[in-house]
């Protein structure tokens, strides 16, 4: 298939393309170039790529696709806080922007990255696709507004799918430590302390990235009647955990780390365990290969591979808000996430 993939240059991206080209998809790439130069290592794929914002799509850019996959978004909590209502333009409404120019130019599938994070708050139960939403954010709730109005859209033309990914870990070429495995090795390999951030008692879906990356190309392959206007929770019903159990993990994978609590840590609003056995019967190629156990290894054996370090680990390269305040501050992007003086431009 021809495939266009939004956010191609992020840290899904940045693993989902080379996925697609070596099951031999033709992949085009669309990105704003927020994190472009925001490299891990040295294996970054190169496509054919468009330069913009989802907010600007038209039909034109997506003519001639056979699929969109739309990765693309303002991606965790604390960049989606700094300013709910560029989240909400990007997250929800440039989403629906990007399915509806879709559609108009005859592009028959659209795949959309979503989260469990639309679960939210939800104690203890195992939560499968039909489960009530509670989202604690406007990352959150804009993911649950982009769903609703793309499944509107829904007809025997345009086959949207929803994706809704557990927590991601794991290597990318675009990494990012602001997610929370990511994050307690990267605390654990450079301090010798595992950081946790709340009282530890969250519960957390997990998923490797590559594992997502596998759900989407077999999402894409899938017969339409399959996966038509479905929902589909991305993970392992197997890899629930709470953040402490996440941190003896760490603890007993990265030599001499010892965890401890974050000043101030409290109790973590987002709590919620995943339900991942719809995906798994309907698409048994989806099946994740990944555990977090295996994972925490393949990210310490990086992170001791690339030398990281403390500033490099608590830098903008890695982590996202810090990244987008740093071009705020150098005056090239605007408190809309847009570009004031575009990437690559001194």
């Amino acid at each position: 298939m021809r495939v266009l993939v939004t956010g191609h240059n992020g840290y899904i991206g940045s693993v989902l393309v080379p996925t697609l080209t070596r099951a031999d998809h033709e992949v085009v790439g669309l990105d704003s170039d927020l994190f472009v130069d925001c490299i891990f290592g040295d294996a970054v794929s190169d496509v054919t790529s468009l330069r913009a914002d989802v907010r600007d799509i038209e039909s034109e850019d997506l003519a001639g696709f056979d699929a969109v996959i739309h990765l693309a978004a303002v991606c965790n909590d604390p960049v989606g806080d700094l300013n709910p209502q560029a989240t909400y333009e990007i997250n929800h409404l440039g989403s629906v922007r990007v399915a509806e120019r879709a559609k108009a130019a005859g592009v028959p599938r659209f795949l959309f990255s979503s989260s469990c994070s639309l679960y939210g708050k939800a104690g203890q139960a195992m939560l499968d696709e039909g489960a009530d939403f509670a989202p604690v954010s406007p990352y959150g709730e804009s993911k649950v507004l982009a769903e609703r109005d793309i499944s509107a859209l829904a007809d025997d033309s345009f086959s949207p799918t929803f994706l809704r990914n557990a927590t991601a870990y794991g290597v990318s070429s675009r990494l990012r430590v602001d997610v929370v495995v990511n994050n307690l090795v990267g605390y654990a390999h450079t301090t010798g302390e595992v950081l946790i951030q709340s009282d530890g008692t969250p519960w957390r879906p997990l998923v490797h990235v590559d594992d997502i990356s596998a759900a989407f190309l077999a999402v894409l392959e899938a017969p339409r009647e399959l996966v038509h206007d479905e929902a589909f929770n991305v993970g392992s019903s197997t890899e629930n955990y709470r953040i402490r159990q996440l941190a003896e993990i760490v603890q007993d994978e990265v030599p001499g780390a010892s965890a401890s609590f974050a000043a101030g840590a409290g109790p973590d609003k987002r709590s919620y365990q995943v339900d991942c056995s719809k995906i798994a019967a309907t698409l048994p190629a989806s099946k994740p290969v990944w555990t977090v156990r295996r994972g925490v290894k393949q990210l310490r054996e990086a992170y001791e591979r690339e030398g990281l370090t403390f500033d490099g680990f608590t830098g903008s390269r890695y982590l996202r808000i810090n990244r987008v305040r740093e071009l705020q501050g150098a005056g090239r992007l605007d408190e809309g996430l847009r570009w004031r003086v575009p990437a690559g431009v001194a």
